[in-house]
């Protein structure tokens, strides 16, 4: 082992009676070797003297050997401990001595007494040396009897209460303690007392009587004491303060807490809510956290707006908690803070502000504060800004009961922290709310916001989109009415979620819609549709470096359009890339429409055909996208069909609640895909609605029209239409008789709507003139369009149809 220094005051202590002697010149070399000596090292007189002192001892303390003797020569000695080297190689530890030899006159030299330590682990202690060590101890140290009593203790423990040692002496930890848990210690001490094995690092959290309102841990170990004959005679304790390290222990736990619960969600007033659950009762007793106005809406948070005339500041409580009863109780309230207030500083500072105890002032600046539960005298406050990000975004205000140790600015470190940390989920929710605010308004703008009022079918919907948190999806649906009572039903998709997807979408309805204007088949509006997604993918492919621009995204899409005739019932459509619909007769008969299935839109391919068929009345079209079929893990597209059958089949109120009752059936809370349904079922309108005449293509015709069309018009009460009605038909008679060739039928309905549609065997498209005050013709269709509230013309596989609509509640448009 290595040697080690020696002070005087343990010099006292060498036994200097069973010391071996070497006597060395001044350069450390051996002189004088005894019987003593060469029992101890085992070298001979003859081997031993002349050898320097250096090599009697171990390599490490052979190299210290100069500097001990430098440092007998400056105060004329040394003790301590050194390791000496046998002649056999085995080390030998040993106590040493050194002291002056000189004779007057004579050379230099030293006297070394050596000890062997043998089985001793040091010097003797004496019990003055031992007192002075324990009294002097940093360490709480005690010994209570086997009664656990005291009977010593240093002074050292009166640090954490208690008394001075005196007068413990006899005592009882829970006398000298009151309120400390001594039950739980003594319970420990029994267990030394019995077992012997000792208790170390026993942690104990509570409060001293020396220190009332503050929460303290001490870390105690316990060792049994025995007499010569290991009989019990008491346990030996000490006592450490660890209360720095619990406390940063509860401020990592109460981090790491914060970091696992806080902004769980993108919900702003939960995330609130969130902090102030997290800290109460923990850090503090209550807790309010108050954000701004603007900032629960999602918009960007600026204080002055939120400032009153007499500079007061207006915000709402988004968060509270209290250890006096209130979670979220006093939440969603608007609370008022005067100017000059704690709070309305910090809203300008952006800084913390505490107080170690409230004073009257508190009820002018605060009194919305929660309750702090029970605890007399006022409490102590932290009022700490919401910032992230350099904006302000509210205050939030802690409290602990006068009970409680006051904040200190350790406390205010770790609050900042905290807030800090949910500031940034408020902000995030804060801009996910305006973000989110803004796509719904899209996604509003963009699907209908409830179907348009017609008599040819009764129809319900149901989308559920697969990006729940923004509630966008590319999935959409449309009932679009056509000329004389016949409805178009769409439904579409396009590839992908989220609000890129909501915006393709978005152009492909607006598309359908106008393509569905002019009133051409289905299989021409999908050609239609494909070639502008096609020309728009190419533009956005030529404009774009990355070729992936959000326009090329409606390339791949779907797309079902099915136009329905209310009069004959019939029905034709066609699908680019979508799931034929399913038909559910009204006898409860299920089948899919054999549907020649195109190309998805701009992938290019075959062209589009379409199908038609004969609804009879009461038959649900039920127009889906992929996605309500293709939900769950073992999906297949007939499995897809078999489950779709049998939600259809369920019997239910209302079209309504059926289309619901398939998408919950179906479809899970957050699907994997979007989905939407469109349910229509069918209606016929009654034949006493319609009235249909073929005239021949001669002038003479032109007047019989005008009398059958008045006499049907009075047979359903619509005689002040009659006038508008006669022109109508008399100008698009006439203009049939004259330019177009073929048999000619004129037709009246009367749905909301009067309809007046005349066919001819003509393919030229009619269209309005403006002719001037001295031409004799060219008025017919200009007059119609003023007469009428709209006029088209549509192509049939035999010619043409013009037709004009006149409303019913308001005669003359």
């Amino acid at each position: 082992m290595g040697g080690h220094d020696v002070g005087d005051d343990a010099r006292r202590w060498f036994d200097v009676a069973d010391a071996v002697p070497l006597l060395l010149d001044a350069r450390g070399v051996v002189t004088s070797w005894t019987r003593d000596a060469e029992r101890l090292f085992g070298y001979t007189a003859a081997e031993a003297v002349g050898k320097d002192l250096a090599g009697l001892l171990t390599v490490g303390d052979a190299a210290r050997v100069p500097d001990v003797l430098e440092l007998c020569r400056r105060s004329g000695g040394w003790a301590g401990l050194l390791s000496a080297r046998r002649k056999d190689q085995h080390p030998v530890p040993v106590m040493a001595r050194i002291t002056s030899a000189d004779e007057p006159g004579g050379p230099g030299r030293w006297l070394v007494l050596v000890n062997e330590m043998g089985e001793a682990h040091g010097w003797s202690m004496s019990r003055s040396v031992l007192e002075q060590m324990v009294a002097g101890s940093p360490i709480g140290i005690a010994i209570v009897d086997t009664d656990l009593r005291f009977v010593w203790s240093n002074a050292t423990l009166a640090q954490f209460g208690g008394g001075a040692p005196e007068s413990r002496l006899g005592l009882r930890l829970a006398d000298v303690q009151p309120g400390f848990d001594a039950d739980a210690v003594e319970a420990r001490m029994r267990q030394v007392l019995e077992t012997g094995e000792p208790v170390v690092g026993y942690e104990h959290v509570g409060r001293l009587r020396a220190a009332p309102f503050r929460e303290t841990a001490h870390m105690l170990s316990f060792t049994r004491l025995d007499d010569d004959r290991r009989r019990p005679m008491g346990v030996y304790y000490t006592v450490v303060d660890i209360t720095d390290r619990h406390r940063a222990r509860q401020r990592l736990a109460l981090l790491d807490r914060a970091g696992r619960h806080i902004g769980r969600s993108l919900d702003i007033a939960r995330t609130a809510q969130e902090l102030a659950d997290v800290v109460v009762p923990g850090f503090a007793d209550a807790v309010a956290v108050d954000l701004l106005e603007s900032v629960l809406r999602g918009a960007e948070p600026v204080v002055g707006r939120a400032e009153g005339p007499d500079g007061s500041v207006e915000l709402r409580r988004a968060g509270l908690r209290s250890a006096g009863g209130g979670t979220g109780a006093g939440a969603d309230v608007v609370v008022s803070h005067p100017a000059g207030s704690p709070a309305a500083r910090c809203l300008v500072t952006g800084r913390a502000w505490r107080a170690d105890r409230l004073g009257p002032e508190a009820a002018e600046w605060s009194p919305d504060l929660p309750p702090v539960g029970t605890g007399a005298g006022p409490p102590s406050v932290l009022v700490v800004p919401v910032r992230a990000r350099g904006a302000i975004l509210g205050v939030t205000t802690f409290l602990r009961r006068s009970t409680q140790e006051p904040f200190d600015e350790d406390d205010v470190t770790l609050a900042e922290d905290l807030v800090s940390r949910a500031a940034v989920c408020v902000d995030n929710a804060r801009r996910y709310t305006r973000e989110r605010d803004a796509a719904l308004v899209l996604q509003r703008s963009l699907l209908p916001h409830r179907l348009p009022e017609q008599e040819a079918v009764e129809v319900a919907a149901c989308y559920r989109p697969a990006d729940v948190l923004t509630g966008l999806g590319g999935d959409w649906y449309d009932l679009i009415p056509l000329s004389g009572a016949r409805v178009a039903l769409v439904v579409g998709e396009v590839q992908g979620h989220g609000i890129d997807a909501a915006a393709a979408m978005g152009r492909l309805r607006t598309a359908v819609r106008t393509l569905a204007a002019l009133e051409l088949p289905p299989d021409e509006v999908l050609a239609h549709l494909d070639d502008l997604v096609s020309r728009t993918a190419q533009e956005d492919e030529g404009g774009s470096e990355d070729g992936d621009g959000e326009p090329a995204r409606a390339v791949g899409a779907g797309c079902l359009y099915v136009v329905y005739d209310p009069v004959d019932g019939r029905c034709a459509m066609a699908a680019a890339g979508h799931p034929a619909p399913a038909v559910v007769l009204p006898d409860g008969t299920i089948t899919f429409v054999d549907l020649p299935q195109g190309p998805p839109l701009g992938a290019g391919g075959p062209p589009f055909e379409s199908a038609e068929l004969l609804l009879p009345e009461g038959s649900t079209l039920a127009l889906h996208t992929d996605g309500l079929l293709s939900q769950g893990d073992q999906w297949t597209p007939d499995a897809g069909r078999e489950r779709l059958v049998r939600a259809l089949a369920a019997r239910t109120d209302s079209l309504e609640l059926r289309c619901r009752t398939v998408i919950d059936v179906l479809v899970p809370d957050r699907p994997h895909d979007d989905v939407a349904l469109l349910m229509a079922r069918t209606r016929r309108l009654p034949p006493d609605r319609v009235a249909q005449w073929e005239l021949p293509a001669d002038p003479a015709a032109v007047a019989e029209a005008r009398k059958a069309a008045a006499r049907r018009l009075a047979e359903w009460d619509l005689a002040e239409l009659s006038f508008t009605t006669e022109l109508v038909v008399s100008e698009l008679v006439t203009n049939a008789i004259r330019y177009a060739s073929g048999p000619i039928r004129l037709r009246l309905i009367r749905e909301r709507t009067l309809v007046c549609e005349v066919h001819d065997g003509g393919a030229t498209t009619p269209h309005v003139r403006h002719p001037r005050t001295t031409d004799e013709g060219g008025r017919g269709l200009l007059l119609v369009s003023q007469v009428t509230r709209r006029w088209g013309t549509r192509f049939v596989p035999d010619g043409k149809i013009i037709w004009a609509e006149q409303s019913l509640t308001d005669p003359g448009v």
